[in-house]
């Protein structure tokens, strides 16, 4: 039963009311009689199903569809409007590079007031306040001397930026995967904190260097007034990696107050050899000390803070908001999470440009002999400049989302699953 214009389909004899063997013998005569043998025939009509299942009909072949170029498997994960999927490679780049954009130039435009905050902390005799130690600045060194040290801020900032953000995303989307949706909402506030903490050790690795440079630019007059000046001479000077002694050796100290060793006198003699070559990162500890706890209030903060804005404060949801609309909100919570990281930190930035200013002192020098009104020395700028700080760099790094049509999931809401495991749902 072959041929060009055959081809096999389906069909019920019963329901249809036609009789199967008519319809072989039908075929059968317009084909050779060796093609239907009398057995053949005699088979087909003691048909165990009642009935042929199949006759003889042309039919159009089906075409192929040619494949769409280009298609993507994540494509069906996109949401309307947006470039990319939430937590893809695309989205985790442009979030490092709105860190770089948010930190890097925030941080470089508020140098003056940084360089001034700097110097009240290590001279407080000689810079009595913000409006003195401006005056004394420009009389000393011209308004270009305002300016100094500009180059390690941004490029530190810039590749802390990168870490911050970027890595911030990463930690936040692999614990909350860790903890499940349920345990992720209720413990939002707990995963904020743990995912800008990773997120920060790694960012003040990569920012120590440069701040070393800067606050050696800016407190210490006359030893180098450029970035490239100063870098080459500190690597000459103390080198790159001998801090990881002094981290060292500040942690058996602290050993040392709470078990006795009989080895431990012979350490830290050894590593105390090596106190004057602190180099870069010889700050990277206090620098720890004041950026993860900076850090952890700015995001924590920040995300609760918009959650509560939007909750209690914006007349309207926010898919009925605007993207402008969404911007002042953001730069808002921005300047409120700014606040308190400015009085979080602050005691440890006194610590860290202390420390980047001398040779052979350890945190733990710097703090006792600053004491406890010491560390608060330029808290006020501090507040100023990290208020507005904080809500500049979260005004530019959701615009980046915003121009890169990166996803921007809203505020969390509590899953359908707790809210029946709670009673909250019928």
């Amino acid at each position: 039963l072959a041929g060009p214009s055959y081809t096999v389909r389906s069909l019920c004899a019963v329901g249809r009311g036609e009789d199967g063997g008519a319809i072989l013998r039908q075929v059968s005569k317009n084909r050779p009689a060796d093609m239907f043998p009398t057995a053949l025939t005699q088979l087909a009509r003691a048909n165990p199903f009642s009935a042929p299942l199949f006759s003889l009909q042309k039919v159009e072949e089906p075409q192929t569809q040619t494949p769409v170029p280009n298609r993507r498997l994540a494509a069906a994960a996109v949401a309307e409007g947006d470039s990319c999927e939430f937590g893809s490679q695309k989205y985790l780049i442009l979030c490092g590079f709105g860190g770089i954009l948010s930190c890097g130039t925030t941080h470089t435009a508020v140098v003056p007031l940084d360089l001034v905050k700097c110097r009240m902390q290590v001279d407080p005799a000689k810079y009595k306040s913000i409006f003195n130690g401006f005056s004394v600045t420009i009389k000393e060194d011209g308004m270009r001397g305002l300016a100094k040290g500009w180059a390690p801020t941004f490029f530190g900032y810039s590749m802390q930026g990168l870490c911050k953000f970027g890595f911030y995303e990463v930690f936040k989307i692999l614990y909350g995967d860790l903890l499940g949706e349920e345990n992720a909402y209720m413990w939002r506030t707990s995963l904020y904190l743990a995912a800008s903490a990773s997120a920060e050790f790694f960012a003040d690795i990569a920012l120590a260097p440069m701040e070393a440079c800067k606050v050696r630019i800016q407190t210490q007059p006359g030893y180098a007034n450029t970035l490239r000046e100063c870098a080459p001479k500190m690597y000459g000077e103390e080198g790159l990696w001998a801090s990881f002694t002094v981290v060292l050796s500040e942690v058996l100290e602290s050993l040392a107050c709470e078990i006795s060793l009989p080895a431990l006198p012979r350490i830290l003699s050894t590593l105390n050899l090596n106190r004057e070559t602190a180099g870069f990162y010889k700050g990277v500890v206090p620098l720890w000390m004041r950026q993860i706890p900076y850090t952890m209030m700015k995001f924590a903060c920040f995300e609760r803070t918009v959650e509560l804005l939007y909750k209690f404060v914006v007349p309207k949801p926010r898919s009925e908001c605007s993207k402008s609309e969404q911007l002042v909100v953001t730069f808002v919570a921005g300047y409120i999470a700014g606040v308190f990281c400015a009085i979080v930190s602050h005691p440890a930035d006194s610590v860290v440009s202390v420390l980047n200013k001398e040779k052979g002192s350890t945190a733990a020098q710097v703090l006792k002999r600053l004491g406890p009104k010491g560390v608060w020395k330029g808290l006020v700028a501090r507040i100023i400049m990290i208020g507005t700080l904080t809500a500049l760099q979260w005004f530019i790094y959701d615009s980046v989302k915003v121009y890169f049509r990166l996803p921007r999931p809203p505020p969390p809401e509590m899953p359908e699953s707790l809210k029946k495991k709670l009673g909250l749902t019928e």
